[in-house]
């Protein structure tokens, strides 16, 4: 019988995690960016992303290689996902994920004009 512990759930996601990457192949880095990629498709919060930030500064992430994810990605998952996650990773790996103001304004008047408020 397993013994009590003061934060199960942490521990079993913790013991999940280590064993997903004792079974996988992949590099640090290209890990830690699938993860990152399967977390924005998802819709994840902020604080999925927060079991990632030791693993993203050991593997030498770089905020380039973040956003190349997201670039990546955007086709498949959408503009909203992607625009949710770079504000998640910004929250939770502690660097700010580049988003042109311009694009961001342009997004926000189209979705204000296709709902009818000017």
């Amino acid at each position: 019988m397993a013994t009590a512990s003061d934060t199960p759930v942490l521990d079993t996601l913790a013991a999940m995690t280590i064993d997903s990457v004792e079974r996988c192949g992949m590099d640090d880095a290209s890990l830690i960016l699938t993860r990152i990629a399967a977390l924005a498709a998802m819709d994840a919060p902020a604080i999925s992303y927060l079991a990632h930030v030791d693993p993203a500064v050991k593997a030498n992430l770089t905020l380039e290689q973040v956003q190349d994810v997201l670039v990546a990605i955007a086709p498949v998952v959408g503009t909203a996902r992607v625009m949710a996650a770079a504000g998640h990773i910004t929250e939770a790996l502690g660097f700010t994920v580049a988003v042109a103001e311009a694009d961001a304004e342009a997004i926000a008047k189209g979705e204000t004009r296709s709902r009818g408020k000017s």
